[in-house]
């Protein structure tokens, strides 16, 4: 019996069996449902392990007192804790070495396998990156978990989607509950969960996914909660309502700020990882360089040591000045970008948050200080900026406001927190275009602004709608040879070739038999057309429309490569389109839950 097999009276039945019996049964969005409250709770049991991993090693290493988080510690036990972030730099290239002989690429997380891959994850993949973030957060590095829960729940979701063999649609609705439950169980927040499904890993919100999303956020934080979990979430306290919408002014104008903060963060991130690129140090060394600098910082305040969760609710409620609080800022965003530039793993989920609150609160203070705070209200600036920095570098303005919501119970406070996260996530989409997880996609050629389902468009390439078989002619030839070869009605376009055998351009089969065509004195090279355009197989079809509206040739041909010119097939532009328009049907219908 293999492992994707089930015994049930002595007899094997496949997991493939088994998805396609929930396929052709009455009421498949039954069985999703069923198996998204399984995944939630595969979520809820990833982020407890993970969690409670994470916090015995702070209790280890750095000796924290039980119930307490380290980065609330007001200083270090011992400076020689400062080398912790050291050890945990190499425990990161180890682990990194013992997973690379069965890694080829970089790991793909929830975000692009949804957005390019339809939702199918590598086991091998997701566990180096979670055991490396664990690592990371562990020894200290100023990075948060939530990267590693999301890739190690969303695993789970492909692999048990894919082993069922279920519809596509189905793999990435399976793999955005997964992210669902484990943002749910890590802050104990499942609408901020579903959102984050939503916004983040979907990148839709329809009828279809909402239960299935709904059931795994909820399973997932209330099985975190059941086994003990170490969970953040967010106390903040009662907020103080607006009077008036003249009151929500200042907030949007923070949402701004912040949104310009959130960038340069970002940009901090790569400004750090090239640098050390330019070291003259091996690359395995880098992470214990960026931990010896992390170190250092941590001597002057272990606040910026790890996620950050216990530095949050040591600040939310301490009297520091703004010159403080804008300095902790830039300790915590340089922390944090060296250790993600040094080849730590993690992410800026609860970063962000921890940042957020230290610019709005800071920004509070200033204006207090300058006489200029009328009434507004402080916990209200450092929430709106928790919130609004979060949704700049993270994204999903729904997902911080119903995490700021569930925090907190206030609805008085969601109108500020959700205008002025609108705000920051139109500035940052129109002046710099990406949240962090997309950027950096972007940054290894991938140019994905969202999480929409680009994967059929941008699998359709040039290679898989061509035809290979070509007709070809010598463009050296004469008229009389190509009249020939190639009577009217044998075909539309030939091929011609150079001596050489690469591509010299296309010779319509109408041109040569042309009313006045002497075929003792016109030369073939005269009919040859579109030397000059081509295809690449790699092309995607929104690639290959325009060089076909710049050539304005119903047919191109496609050269297997730039640089040696060899033929490899021809493409239509009629096919094209038609590709092209089913192609968009059935990213519709994932897209709108009307393909199920």
């Amino acid at each position: 019996m293999t492992a994707s097999s089930f015994t049930i009276f002595k007899r094997p039945i496949s997991a493939a069996a088994i998805g396609q019996a929930i396929r052709a049964s009455r009421f498949p969005d039954f069985w999703l449902f069923l198996l998204a409250g399984t995944v939630g709770w595969i979520a809820g049991l990833v982020v407890t392990a993970m969690s409670r991993a994470t916090q015995l090693l702070h209790t280890l290493l750095f000796q924290v007192p039980a119930g307490e988080r380290l980065s609330s510690q007001d200083a270090l036990a011992s400076p020689w804790m400062a080398l912790v972030p050291v050890a945990g730099g190499i425990a990161v290239v180890l682990i990194g070495l013992a997973f690379r002989p069965g890694i080829r690429r970089p790991a793909v997380d929830p975000i692009e396998a949804n957005a390019l891959h339809g939702g199918q994850m590598s086991f091998f993949e997701s566990l180096l990156v979670s055991l490396q973030t664990m690592a990371s957060s562990g020894f200290g590095a100023s990075v948060g978990l939530e990267a590693g829960y999301t890739q190690a729940a969303a695993v789970v979701g492909s692999k048990l989607a894919m082993a069922l063999n279920l519809r596509r649609n189905d793999v990435r609705t399976l793999v955005g509950c997964a992210a669902a439950g484990a943002i749910s169980a890590a802050f104990d927040a499942p609408l901020a969960g579903a959102f984050y499904a939503f916004e983040t890993i979907l990148g839709v919100y329809n009828v279809g996914v909402v239960a299935p999303v709904l059931a795994a956020a909820l399973t997932a934080s209330f099985a975190a909660r059941v086994m003990g979990a170490v969970q953040m979430p967010l106390l903040i306290g009662t907020l103080r309502p607006l009077t008036s919408l003249a009151d929500m002014v200042p907030y949007l104008f923070l949402g701004a700020l912040a949104a310009a903060a959130a960038i340069g963060v970002m940009r901090l991130v790569i400004i750090c990882e090239r640098a050390f690129n330019m070291l003259r140090c091996p690359a395995w060394l880098r992470p214990a360089v960026g931990g010896a600098i992390v170190g250092a910082m941590a001597l002057i305040t272990p606040h910026i040591l790890s996620s950050g969760h216990g530095a949050l609710h040591a600040d939310i409620d301490a009297s520091e000045t703004w010159q403080v609080l804008f300095f902790l800022f830039a300790l915590k965003a340089l922390a944090s970008s060296v250790s993600l530039g040094s080849g730590f793993r993690g992410g800026l989920f609860f970063a962000s948050l921890y940042l957020g609150l230290l610019f709005g609160k800071g920004v509070a203070v200033a204006l207090a200080a300058a006489h200029l705070m009328g009434n507004l209200s402080p916990e209200l600036m450092a929430v709106v900026g928790m919130a609004s920095m979060a949704v700049g570098i993270v994204g999903g303005p729904m997902t911080m406001t119903f995490l700021i919501m569930e925090s907190t119970g206030d609805l008085a406070a969601t109108g500020a927190v959700l205008a002025a996260s609108i705000v920051t996530s139109l500035v940052v989409r129109s002046t710099f275009g990406y949240s962090f997880s997309t950027w950096r996609l972007h940054l290894r050629g991938q140019s994905i602004k969202g999480a929409h389902d680009v994967g059929r468009i941008r699998g359709l390439t040039v290679a898989r709608m061509m035809r290979e078989d070509p007709q070809t002619f010598p463009a050296s030839s004469t008229l009389a040879e190509f009249r020939a070869r190639f009577p009217l009605g044998s075909g539309q376009r030939v091929v011609a070739l150079d001596g050489e055998g690469r591509y010299a351009g296309l010779l319509l089969v109408t041109d040569a038999y042309a009313p006045g065509m002497d075929e003792t004195q016109t030369s073939l090279a005269r009919l040859i057309k579109h030397k000059d355009h081509a295809l690449l197989p790699s092309m995607s079809a929104n690639e290959a429309a325009k060089v076909f509206e710049a050539s304005n040739s119903e047919e191109l041909v496609v050269l297997q490569d730039a640089w040696s010119r060899k033929v490899a097939g021809l493409l239509t532009e009629q096919h094209l389109l038609r590709r092209y328009a089913e192609e968009l049907d059935k990213t519709h219908q994932d897209l709108t839950g009307l393909g199920a």
